[in-house]
């Protein structure tokens, strides 16, 4: 019988965390907010992942408009995929700590909030 960690995240936390990952890859900064305001009152690893990810999507969000104007000079369509790889990269990292029950920080991100 596996012994439980007091004080690691129970497995539906871990799915939620999972899960505020990977929908930054589909739905942007939508789909971390709607975990974050589903688990903001009660104190854990969803809500401190949630809180991540939706953080880094507001982070992203803010880059691809920043691309999308710099596309009138053209460096924006350079800039667009190199940030949608990045995306990626970084919301399927996040998805496999949180699966593991590991807080996952991303390297940059604005920290709206708190």
């Amino acid at each position: 019988m596996d012994q439980i960690e007091v004080g690691s995240p129970g497995k539906d936390d871990c799915n939620l965390a999972m899960l505020a990952h990977l929908l930054g890859i589909f739905t942007g900064f939508i789909g971390a907010l709607i975990i974050w305001i589903l688990k903001k009152d009660s104190p854990g690893f969803a809500n401190s992942q949630a809180k991540e990810a939706l953080n880094f999507q507001i982070t992203m969000t803010i880059g691809f408009l920043i691309a999308w104007v710099l596309a009138f000079i053209l460096i924006g369509f350079v800039l667009v995929p190199v940030l949608y790889i990045a995306n990626l990269i970084f919301c399927i990292l996040g998805a496999i700590a949180a699966s593991k029950g590991q807080e996952y920080r991303y390297p940059f991100a604005i920290r709206l909030v708190q």
